[in-house]
Protein backbone atom coordinates (compact mmCIF):
# COMPACT_ATOMS: atom_id res chain seq x y z
CA UNK A 1 0.00 0.00 0.00
CA UNK A 2 1.25 3.37 -1.25
CA UNK A 3 1.81 6.06 2.05
CA UNK A 4 -0.77 8.67 2.40
CA UNK A 5 1.01 12.10 1.99
CA UNK A 6 0.87 15.16 3.88
CA UNK A 7 -0.41 18.02 2.14
CA UNK A 8 -0.96 21.83 3.63
CA UNK A 9 -5.10 21.73 4.60
CA UNK A 10 -4.79 25.37 5.47
CA UNK A 11 -7.50 24.33 8.42
CA UNK A 12 -7.31 26.27 12.23
CA UNK A 13 -8.19 24.69 15.20
CA UNK A 14 -10.44 25.90 18.26
CA UNK A 15 -7.79 24.68 20.89
CA UNK A 16 -4.23 24.70 18.38
CA UNK A 17 -2.38 27.27 16.94
CA UNK A 18 -0.69 26.33 14.31
CA UNK A 19 2.94 25.88 13.95
CA UNK A 20 3.82 28.03 11.12
CA UNK A 21 1.67 30.53 13.58
CA UNK A 22 3.58 30.17 16.47
CA UNK A 23 7.38 29.61 15.08
CA UNK A 24 9.58 32.27 13.25
CA UNK A 25 9.06 31.36 9.52
CA UNK A 26 12.90 32.87 8.93
CA UNK A 27 14.11 30.15 11.16
CA UNK A 28 16.62 28.51 8.75
CA UNK A 29 15.25 25.08 9.05
CA UNK A 30 11.81 26.57 8.46
CA UNK A 31 13.08 28.29 4.87
CA UNK A 32 14.54 25.20 4.33
CA UNK A 33 11.22 23.26 4.52
CA UNK A 34 10.13 25.45 2.21
CA UNK A 35 12.93 25.48 -0.14
CA UNK A 36 12.68 21.16 -0.73
CA UNK A 37 11.16 20.09 -3.60
CA UNK A 38 9.07 17.70 -1.20
CA UNK A 39 6.91 16.21 -4.39
CA UNK A 40 10.48 14.99 -6.24
CA UNK A 41 11.18 12.88 -3.44
CA UNK A 42 7.81 11.80 -2.98
CA UNK A 43 7.80 10.49 -6.52
CA UNK A 44 11.79 9.02 -6.00
CA UNK A 45 10.82 7.64 -2.51
CA UNK A 46 7.26 6.27 -3.65
CA UNK A 47 8.56 3.88 -6.44
CA UNK A 48 9.37 1.24 -3.59
CA UNK A 49 5.62 1.20 -2.89
CA UNK A 50 3.23 -1.17 -4.24
CA UNK A 51 -0.64 -1.10 -4.51
CA UNK A 52 -1.70 -3.88 -2.41
CA UNK A 53 -3.53 -4.05 0.46
CA UNK A 54 -2.11 -3.72 3.53
CA UNK A 55 -1.44 -1.29 6.07
CA UNK A 56 -0.18 2.21 4.97
CA UNK A 57 3.12 3.35 5.52
CA UNK A 58 4.43 6.57 7.44
CA UNK A 59 4.19 9.63 5.24
CA UNK A 60 7.53 10.40 3.28
CA UNK A 61 8.18 13.85 3.81
CA UNK A 62 7.83 12.46 7.59
CA UNK A 63 10.55 9.76 7.24
CA UNK A 64 12.53 11.79 4.70
CA UNK A 65 12.73 14.68 7.24
CA UNK A 66 13.70 12.39 10.19
CA UNK A 67 16.42 11.19 7.97
CA UNK A 68 17.36 14.57 6.91
CA UNK A 69 17.58 15.95 10.79
CA UNK A 70 19.59 13.08 12.44
CA UNK A 71 22.62 13.10 9.82
CA UNK A 72 22.12 16.98 9.86
CA UNK A 73 22.33 17.75 13.60
CA UNK A 74 24.12 14.36 14.56
CA UNK A 75 21.63 12.78 16.33
CA UNK A 76 20.89 9.07 17.28
CA UNK A 77 17.34 7.55 16.84
CA UNK A 78 17.02 7.79 20.85
CA UNK A 79 17.99 11.33 20.50
CA UNK A 80 15.99 11.92 17.68
CA UNK A 81 12.73 10.96 19.16
CA UNK A 82 13.65 13.29 22.28
CA UNK A 83 13.86 16.11 19.90
CA UNK A 84 11.17 15.77 17.52
CA UNK A 85 8.83 16.09 20.66
CA UNK A 86 10.14 19.38 22.24
CA UNK A 87 11.21 21.36 19.05
CA UNK A 88 8.42 22.80 16.99
CA UNK A 89 10.83 23.50 14.01
CA UNK A 90 11.74 19.98 14.07
CA UNK A 91 8.04 19.23 13.65
CA UNK A 92 7.07 21.75 10.88
CA UNK A 93 9.83 20.65 9.07
CA UNK A 94 8.65 17.22 9.15
CA UNK A 95 5.35 18.43 7.54
CA UNK A 96 3.26 18.40 11.08
CA UNK A 97 0.39 21.26 10.84
CA UNK A 98 -0.06 21.57 15.14
CA UNK A 99 2.62 20.62 17.74
CA UNK A 100 2.20 17.04 18.34
CA UNK A 101 3.13 15.80 21.58
CA UNK A 102 3.00 11.96 20.95
CA UNK A 103 5.20 10.35 18.26
CA UNK A 104 3.55 9.60 15.23
CA UNK A 105 6.28 7.46 14.57
CA UNK A 106 7.88 4.21 16.14
CA UNK A 107 11.86 4.17 16.66
CA UNK A 108 12.46 1.41 14.97
CA UNK A 109 10.38 3.22 12.00
CA UNK A 110 13.37 4.52 10.75
CA UNK A 111 15.24 1.45 10.40
CA UNK A 112 12.52 -0.21 8.37
CA UNK A 113 12.72 2.73 6.46
CA UNK A 114 16.27 3.06 5.31
CA UNK A 115 16.45 -0.84 4.84
CA UNK A 116 13.00 -0.37 2.45
CA UNK A 117 14.52 2.63 0.73
CA UNK A 118 18.22 1.02 -0.20
CA UNK A 119 21.39 3.55 -1.36
CA UNK A 120 20.34 3.56 -5.19
CA UNK A 121 16.99 6.02 -3.81
CA UNK A 122 18.65 7.90 -0.75
CA UNK A 123 20.38 9.37 -3.26
CA UNK A 124 17.63 11.30 -4.46
CA UNK A 125 18.48 13.41 -1.02
CA UNK A 126 21.76 14.42 -2.37
CA UNK A 127 20.36 15.67 -5.59
CA UNK A 128 18.21 17.28 -3.85
CA UNK A 129 20.31 18.98 -1.73
CA UNK A 130 22.08 20.21 -4.63
CA UNK A 131 19.52 21.53 -6.58
CA UNK A 132 18.22 23.53 -3.38
CA UNK A 133 21.41 25.02 -3.56
CA UNK A 134 21.30 26.06 -7.00
CA UNK A 135 18.08 27.36 -6.17
CA UNK A 136 18.83 28.90 -3.07
CA UNK A 137 21.88 30.96 -4.77
CA UNK A 138 24.15 28.73 -2.47
CA UNK A 139 25.98 27.28 -5.63
CA UNK A 140 25.62 27.70 -9.47
CA UNK A 141 25.10 24.77 -12.14
CA UNK A 142 28.94 25.79 -13.14
CA UNK A 143 30.25 24.81 -10.06
CA UNK A 144 30.01 21.28 -10.49
CA UNK A 145 31.79 20.74 -13.42
CA UNK A 146 34.80 20.92 -11.75
CA UNK A 147 35.08 17.72 -9.16
CA UNK A 148 37.73 16.76 -6.75
CA UNK A 149 37.81 13.05 -5.83
CA UNK A 150 39.46 11.29 -2.99
CA UNK A 151 38.39 8.64 -0.80
CA UNK A 152 38.12 7.93 3.05
CA UNK A 153 37.93 5.54 5.16
CA UNK A 154 33.72 4.71 6.98
CA UNK A 155 35.06 2.81 9.80
CA UNK A 156 32.18 0.00 11.48
CA UNK A 157 31.49 0.24 15.24
CA UNK A 158 33.55 -2.66 15.84
CA UNK A 159 36.15 -3.53 18.90
CA UNK A 160 39.92 -3.28 17.69
CA UNK A 161 40.09 -7.11 16.36
CA UNK A 162 42.94 -9.10 18.04
CA UNK A 163 42.70 -13.01 17.70
CA UNK A 164 42.49 -13.84 21.57
CA UNK A 165 39.50 -11.73 21.51
CA UNK A 166 37.76 -12.97 18.70
CA UNK A 167 38.36 -16.06 19.41
CA UNK A 168 36.90 -15.82 22.65
CA UNK A 169 34.13 -14.04 21.53
CA UNK A 170 33.25 -17.04 19.07
CA UNK A 171 33.16 -19.48 21.59
CA UNK A 172 30.67 -17.61 24.10
CA UNK A 173 28.91 -17.19 20.88
CA UNK A 174 28.45 -20.99 20.25
CA UNK A 175 27.72 -21.63 23.82
CA UNK A 176 24.79 -19.32 23.96
CA UNK A 177 23.06 -20.33 21.01
CA UNK A 178 23.30 -23.73 21.93
CA UNK A 179 22.16 -23.28 25.44
CA UNK A 180 18.88 -21.42 23.56
CA UNK A 181 18.28 -24.26 21.35
CA UNK A 182 18.86 -26.76 24.24
CA UNK A 183 22.09 -28.73 22.72
CA UNK A 184 23.62 -29.93 25.85
CA UNK A 185 27.73 -29.35 25.71
CA UNK A 186 29.98 -31.61 27.80
CA UNK A 187 31.54 -28.38 28.75
CA UNK A 188 31.37 -24.76 28.00
CA UNK A 189 34.56 -23.21 29.27
CA UNK A 190 33.55 -20.31 30.24
CA UNK A 191 35.30 -19.86 33.19
CA UNK A 192 38.77 -20.90 32.04
CA UNK A 193 38.57 -18.98 28.55
CA UNK A 194 38.46 -15.72 30.50
CA UNK A 195 41.20 -16.26 32.69
CA UNK A 196 43.31 -17.69 29.31
CA UNK A 197 41.98 -14.26 27.42
CA UNK A 198 43.13 -12.04 30.69
CA UNK A 199 46.01 -14.14 30.78
CA UNK A 200 47.08 -13.26 26.89
CA UNK A 201 46.18 -9.56 27.17
CA UNK A 202 48.66 -9.56 29.68
CA UNK A 203 51.34 -10.96 28.88
CA UNK A 204 50.98 -9.13 25.11
CA UNK A 205 51.24 -5.55 27.41
CA UNK A 206 54.19 -6.77 29.35
CA UNK A 207 55.88 -7.83 25.83
CA UNK A 208 56.25 -11.59 27.43
CA UNK A 209 54.99 -13.26 23.74
CA UNK A 210 55.84 -16.65 24.88
CA UNK A 211 53.49 -16.60 27.24
CA UNK A 212 50.86 -15.02 25.55
CA UNK A 213 50.63 -17.03 22.74
CA UNK A 214 50.92 -20.08 25.14
CA UNK A 215 47.66 -18.61 26.79
CA UNK A 216 46.41 -18.26 22.85
CA UNK A 217 46.77 -21.57 22.16
CA UNK A 218 44.49 -22.31 25.21
CA UNK A 219 42.29 -19.70 23.96
CA UNK A 220 42.18 -21.45 20.48
CA UNK A 221 42.03 -25.04 21.67
CA UNK A 222 38.73 -24.22 24.16
CA UNK A 223 37.27 -22.93 20.78
CA UNK A 224 37.78 -25.98 18.67
CA UNK A 225 36.43 -28.11 21.71
CA UNK A 226 33.39 -26.32 21.75
CA UNK A 227 33.35 -26.35 17.95
CA UNK A 228 33.32 -29.99 17.69
CA UNK A 229 31.19 -30.60 19.92
CA UNK A 230 28.12 -28.76 18.23
CA UNK A 231 29.11 -30.21 15.04
CA UNK A 232 28.89 -33.58 16.76
CA UNK A 233 25.44 -32.83 19.05
CA UNK A 234 23.67 -31.36 15.76
CA UNK A 235 25.11 -34.00 12.95
CA UNK A 236 21.50 -35.66 12.47
CA UNK A 237 18.98 -32.84 12.80
CA UNK A 238 18.38 -30.48 9.76
CA UNK A 239 16.81 -27.81 11.92
CA UNK A 240 19.59 -27.12 14.00
CA UNK A 241 22.39 -27.39 11.44
CA UNK A 242 20.64 -24.67 9.65
CA UNK A 243 20.60 -22.65 12.91
CA UNK A 244 24.14 -23.28 13.54
CA UNK A 245 25.52 -23.12 10.43
CA UNK A 246 26.52 -19.39 9.93
CA UNK A 247 28.10 -18.95 13.58
CA UNK A 248 29.81 -22.33 13.18
CA UNK A 249 31.29 -20.82 9.74
CA UNK A 250 32.79 -17.96 11.20
CA UNK A 251 33.89 -19.73 14.31
CA UNK A 252 35.83 -22.09 12.14
CA UNK A 253 37.50 -18.78 10.33
CA UNK A 254 38.26 -16.97 13.26
CA UNK A 255 40.00 -20.26 14.52
CA UNK A 256 42.13 -20.77 11.64
CA UNK A 257 43.09 -17.50 10.27
CA UNK A 258 46.57 -16.05 11.27
CA UNK A 259 48.03 -13.41 11.21
CA UNK A 260 50.27 -13.05 7.53
CA UNK A 261 47.40 -14.85 5.97
CA UNK A 262 45.74 -13.30 2.53
CA UNK A 263 42.62 -12.87 1.75
CA UNK A 264 39.43 -11.84 3.48
CA UNK A 265 39.56 -12.44 7.50
CA UNK A 266 36.86 -12.21 10.07
CA UNK A 267 37.12 -8.67 12.16
CA UNK A 268 34.47 -8.67 13.62
CA UNK A 269 31.72 -11.60 14.39
CA UNK A 270 28.65 -9.08 14.42
CA UNK A 271 30.05 -7.43 11.56
CA UNK A 272 31.13 -9.90 8.92
CA UNK A 273 31.96 -7.35 6.30
CA UNK A 274 34.08 -5.39 7.58
CA UNK A 275 37.62 -4.87 6.08
CA UNK A 276 41.10 -3.59 7.78
CA UNK A 277 42.32 -0.90 5.56
CA UNK A 278 45.86 0.87 5.94
CA UNK A 279 45.82 5.06 4.33
CA UNK A 280 49.06 5.54 5.62
CA UNK A 281 48.49 7.53 8.20
CA UNK A 282 50.86 7.53 11.10
CA UNK A 283 48.33 8.08 13.86
CA UNK A 284 46.02 5.55 12.45
CA UNK A 285 47.65 3.20 10.45
CA UNK A 286 44.87 0.81 10.02
CA UNK A 287 40.92 1.18 10.42
CA UNK A 288 38.34 -1.15 10.33
CA UNK A 289 35.44 -0.71 7.80
CA UNK A 290 35.08 0.05 4.39
CA UNK A 291 36.33 2.56 1.97
CA UNK A 292 34.42 5.25 0.73
CA UNK A 293 34.62 7.64 -2.59
CA UNK A 294 33.92 11.34 -2.12
CA UNK A 295 33.56 13.76 -4.53
CA UNK A 296 33.00 17.85 -3.74
CA UNK A 297 33.30 20.90 -5.98
CA UNK A 298 36.52 22.31 -7.13
CA UNK A 299 36.22 25.87 -5.84
CA UNK A 300 34.32 27.00 -3.01
CA UNK A 301 30.02 27.53 -3.95
CA UNK A 302 28.86 31.02 -2.11
CA UNK A 303 27.29 28.48 0.76
CA UNK A 304 30.55 26.50 0.79
CA UNK A 305 31.83 23.08 -0.34
CA UNK A 306 29.18 21.16 -1.48
CA UNK A 307 29.61 17.29 -1.30
CA UNK A 308 28.16 16.18 -5.19
CA UNK A 309 28.92 11.94 -4.62
CA UNK A 310 29.22 9.47 -2.56
CA UNK A 311 29.78 5.57 -2.79
CA UNK A 312 30.92 2.59 -0.66
CA UNK A 313 33.53 0.30 -1.71
CA UNK A 314 33.29 -3.18 -0.90
CA UNK A 315 36.92 -4.79 -1.02
CA UNK A 316 39.40 -2.08 -0.92
CA UNK A 317 39.98 -1.46 -4.48
CA UNK A 318 42.73 0.28 -5.66
CA UNK A 319 41.52 4.02 -5.95
CA UNK A 320 42.35 4.62 -9.24
CA UNK A 321 40.28 1.88 -10.48
CA UNK A 322 37.20 3.35 -9.38
CA UNK A 323 36.91 6.17 -11.22
CA UNK A 324 35.70 3.94 -14.30
CA UNK A 325 32.40 3.35 -11.79
CA UNK A 326 32.54 6.81 -9.93
CA UNK A 327 32.66 9.33 -12.96
CA UNK A 328 29.37 7.88 -15.05
CA UNK A 329 26.93 7.87 -11.18
CA UNK A 330 28.64 11.12 -10.98
CA UNK A 331 27.62 12.48 -13.94
CA UNK A 332 24.25 10.82 -13.67
CA UNK A 333 23.72 12.72 -10.44
CA UNK A 334 24.06 15.74 -11.47
CA UNK A 335 23.02 15.63 -14.89
CA UNK A 336 25.95 17.26 -16.71
CA UNK A 337 28.98 16.32 -18.28
CA UNK A 338 32.38 16.90 -15.84
CA UNK A 339 35.06 19.43 -17.49
CA UNK A 340 37.94 18.30 -14.74
CA UNK A 341 38.63 15.92 -12.33
CA UNK A 342 41.60 16.35 -9.45
CA UNK A 343 42.88 13.38 -7.59
CA UNK A 344 45.81 12.70 -5.37
CA UNK A 345 48.79 10.80 -6.56
CA UNK A 346 46.79 7.59 -5.05
CA UNK A 347 44.70 7.51 -8.89
CA UNK A 348 47.62 7.30 -10.81
CA UNK A 349 47.53 4.52 -13.37
CA UNK A 350 43.48 5.33 -13.84
CA UNK A 351 40.83 3.61 -15.34
CA UNK A 352 38.75 6.13 -16.30
CA UNK A 353 36.42 5.85 -19.22
CA UNK A 354 37.80 7.11 -22.53
CA UNK A 355 36.50 9.99 -23.06
CA UNK A 356 37.40 11.52 -19.91
CA UNK A 357 41.17 10.05 -19.69
CA UNK A 358 42.54 13.52 -20.43
CA UNK A 359 40.35 15.24 -17.75
CA UNK A 360 41.58 14.00 -15.01
CA UNK A 361 44.55 15.72 -13.52
CA UNK A 362 46.54 14.03 -10.78
CA UNK A 363 48.87 15.84 -8.13
CA UNK A 364 52.49 15.56 -9.35
CA UNK A 365 51.37 15.86 -12.54
CA UNK A 366 53.77 17.56 -15.09
CA UNK A 367 52.70 16.99 -19.29
CA UNK A 368 49.84 18.85 -20.39
CA UNK A 369 49.64 21.36 -17.06
CA UNK A 370 48.51 24.88 -18.19
CA UNK A 371 49.08 27.14 -15.21
CA UNK A 372 45.06 27.08 -14.68
CA UNK A 373 45.37 23.67 -14.00
CA UNK A 374 48.10 23.85 -11.62
CA UNK A 375 45.67 26.41 -9.63
CA UNK A 376 43.65 23.72 -9.54
CA UNK A 377 46.06 21.12 -8.53
CA UNK A 378 46.45 22.81 -5.56
CA UNK A 379 43.11 22.73 -4.53
CA UNK A 380 43.07 19.31 -4.59
CA UNK A 381 43.41 19.16 -0.54
CA UNK A 382 40.06 21.58 -0.21
CA UNK A 383 37.99 18.02 -0.31
CA UNK A 384 40.29 16.93 3.56
CA UNK A 385 38.30 19.37 5.75
CA UNK A 386 35.07 18.41 3.38
CA UNK A 387 35.71 14.69 4.81
CA UNK A 388 36.60 15.49 8.24
CA UNK A 389 33.30 17.03 8.83
CA UNK A 390 31.25 14.52 7.41
CA UNK A 391 32.97 12.02 9.72
CA UNK A 392 32.75 14.40 12.98
CA UNK A 393 29.60 15.77 12.79
CA UNK A 394 27.48 14.08 10.28
CA UNK A 395 27.68 10.32 11.60
CA UNK A 396 30.39 9.08 8.71
CA UNK A 397 32.76 8.75 11.78
CA UNK A 398 31.70 5.68 13.66
CA UNK A 399 29.06 3.55 10.89
CA UNK A 400 26.29 1.92 13.25
CA UNK A 401 24.30 0.72 10.63
CA UNK A 402 24.28 -3.15 9.65
CA UNK A 403 25.46 -4.92 6.92
CA UNK A 404 26.76 -3.67 3.77
CA UNK A 405 23.31 -2.08 2.86
CA UNK A 406 24.21 -0.27 6.27
CA UNK A 407 27.54 0.57 5.05
CA UNK A 408 26.53 2.69 1.81
CA UNK A 409 22.81 4.20 3.56
CA UNK A 410 25.05 5.52 5.86
CA UNK A 411 27.48 7.41 3.65
CA UNK A 412 24.86 8.66 1.35
CA UNK A 413 23.05 9.97 4.02
CA UNK A 414 26.09 11.12 5.97
CA UNK A 415 26.88 13.52 2.53
CA UNK A 416 23.17 14.45 2.42
CA UNK A 417 23.83 16.00 6.03
CA UNK A 418 26.35 17.78 5.49
CA UNK A 419 25.00 19.50 2.10
CA UNK A 420 21.72 20.27 4.24
CA UNK A 421 23.88 21.80 6.57
CA UNK A 422 25.63 23.88 4.50
CA UNK A 423 22.39 25.26 3.30
CA UNK A 424 21.15 25.77 6.93
CA UNK A 425 23.90 28.05 7.28
CA UNK A 426 23.68 29.76 3.75
CA UNK A 427 19.91 30.36 4.75
CA UNK A 428 20.31 31.97 8.17
CA UNK A 429 23.61 34.21 6.43
CA UNK A 430 20.73 35.61 3.97
CA UNK A 431 18.16 36.08 6.55
CA UNK A 432 20.87 38.00 8.65
CA UNK A 433 21.43 40.61 5.73
CA UNK A 434 17.06 40.58 4.87
CA UNK A 435 17.11 42.09 8.58
CA UNK A 436 19.88 44.22 8.87
CA UNK A 437 19.23 45.89 5.63
CA UNK A 438 15.50 46.29 6.91
CA UNK A 439 17.27 48.08 9.95
CA UNK A 440 19.36 50.30 7.88
CA UNK A 441 16.79 51.15 6.14
CA UNK A 442 14.24 51.51 8.85
CA UNK A 443 17.56 54.16 10.52
CA UNK A 444 17.90 56.01 7.53
CA UNK A 445 14.29 56.77 7.75
CA UNK A 446 14.15 57.98 11.19
CA UNK A 447 17.25 60.20 10.41
CA UNK A 448 15.63 61.74 7.44
CA UNK A 449 12.38 62.47 9.14
CA UNK A 450 14.11 63.75 12.07
CA UNK A 451 16.04 66.06 9.84
CA UNK A 452 12.99 67.13 8.89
Amino acid sequence: MRPKERRDSGQSDLFKARLDQIVDLGHPLAKLAATIDWRFLEERFGAVYTDKPGQPPLPTRLMTGLSILKHTHDLSDEELCARFLENPYFQLFCGEEFFRHTLPFDRSSLTRWRQRMGEERLVALIQESLSAATRTGAAKPADFANIIVDTTVQPKAVAFPTDAKLMHRARELLVRLAKGHGVRLRQSYARVGKHALIACQRYAHAKQFKRANKALRRVRTYLGRVFRDIVRKTKGDAALRKVFAEPLSLAFRVRHQRQNQRGRKVYSLHAPEVECIGKGKAHRPYEFGVKVSVATTLNRSKGGQFIAHVKTLPGNPYDGHTLATVIPEIETQLGASLARIVADRGYRGHNAPPDHKMKVYVSGQRRGVTEAIKRDLRRRSAVEPVIGHAKAEHRMGRNFLKGTNGDAANAVLAAAGYNFRRLLAWLALLWRAFVMAALLTASDADLVSAAA
